[in-house]
């Protein structure tokens, strides 16, 4: 297992270095000054160049990334153009909002996806797995930010349940944050239900017809100890794998959503710095995010043994 997680971590070196590279020189075609854009159009030349010497702008490229990449190992991952302030620490802030509407949604929309998926596969080809099938199909058409739209109209300003504009953080008041934070919440939920019932469902059709379920029920065990005590177990595994992937992605591409809830989290702090041009904040986001999906997809493969009886006996 040591052998196994020390090859995982070096595996993610030249990963981590890829992306790296690739948002440095992606987000330095982009047209626009980050100094210009902060100082407006009534700056002269020689501040703008001013200041982009003091930010080390004007060094070669490979130059500025070499520096950057040396202060990034050890944690350090520069100072913000636009808010003239350390970018982890900015990053650490608005993760935190991040974090917990993504754990809350995967986690509740698991729960939901899990045992609906495996009925549909056990009343497979019936009203019943029909209905789901469909319901979750519609669920993963439905774009991110139209059904957040949608919410926000109905329970927001129709039904006036839960506010519409504004984040406060759990530690001021834990009831109001749970109030802000539900929307964008539920929009995950509905959509990520619809991917991992469908994966369930897929993987619990494959289980049920292996030999030892039928030789589970020639025994006569009843159908619920079927699901639960043979079926789940190997159902699982693949829908775990689905989980942790979903939720890197959502971590990495919860922008939309923290955009139309106007939420102060790590995807709109990104957008925010596209916007401002301000690289050390872009950089620093995107290094963050796929160094959070590297460790997600790490944890996944090391608790993997725990959900397939059959990798624990090899």
């Amino acid at each position: 297992m040591l052998r196994y997680l020390i090859g995982r971590l070096l595996t993610t070196i030249p990963t981590m270095l890829l992306v790296s590279l690739s948002v440095f020189v992606l987000i330095r075609l982009v047209p626009g000054d980050p100094i210009a854009l902060m100082l407006g159009d009534a700056a002269d030349e020689a501040t703008v160049r001013d200041i982009r010497e003091a930010y080390g702008l004007e060094e070669p490229i490979y130059i500025q990334f070499g520096l950057w990449l040396l202060k990034a190992v050890s944690g350090d991952l520069g100072q913000s153009i636009s808010n003239n302030a350390p970018v982890m620490p900015l990053i650490l802030d608005r993760f935190q909002v991040s974090a917990a509407i993504v754990l809350i949604a995967v986690a509740v929309a698991a729960a939901i996806s899990v045992p609906l998926g495996m009925v549909a596969a056990w009343r497979q080809n019936r009203l019943t797995d029909v209905l789901i099938v469909a319901g979750a199909t519609l669920l993963l058409s439905l774009p991110s930010f139209w059904l957040g739209l949608l919410l926000l109209l109905l329970f927001g300003l129709k039904l006036g349940w839960v506010p519409v504009i504004g984040y406060v953080s759990f530690a001021e008041d834990w009831a109001a944050a749970l109030a802000y934070i539900a929307l964008p919440t539920l929009t995950l939920i509905l959509i990520e239900i619809g991917v991992l019932t469908r994966m369930a469902r897929a993987s619990t059709v494959e289980v049920l017809r292996l030999e030892y379920i039928t030789h589970a029920r020639a025994k006569g065990v009843s159908e619920g100890a079927v699901l639960l005590r043979h079926a789940l177990p190997n159902a699982f595994a693949p829908t775990w794998t689905l989980i942790g992937l979903v939720l890197g992605n959502l971590l990495g591409g919860i922008a939309v959503v923290e955009t139309v809830f106007t939420l102060p989290g790590l995807g709109r702090l990104l957008v925010d710095a596209i916007f401002a041009r301000d690289y050390p904040v872009i950089q620093g986001c995107m290094l963050f995010t796929a160094v959070i999906y590297v460790v997600v997809n790490l944890i996944v493969d090391l608790c993997y043994p725990l959900f397939d009886p059959r990798v624990m006996s090899e």
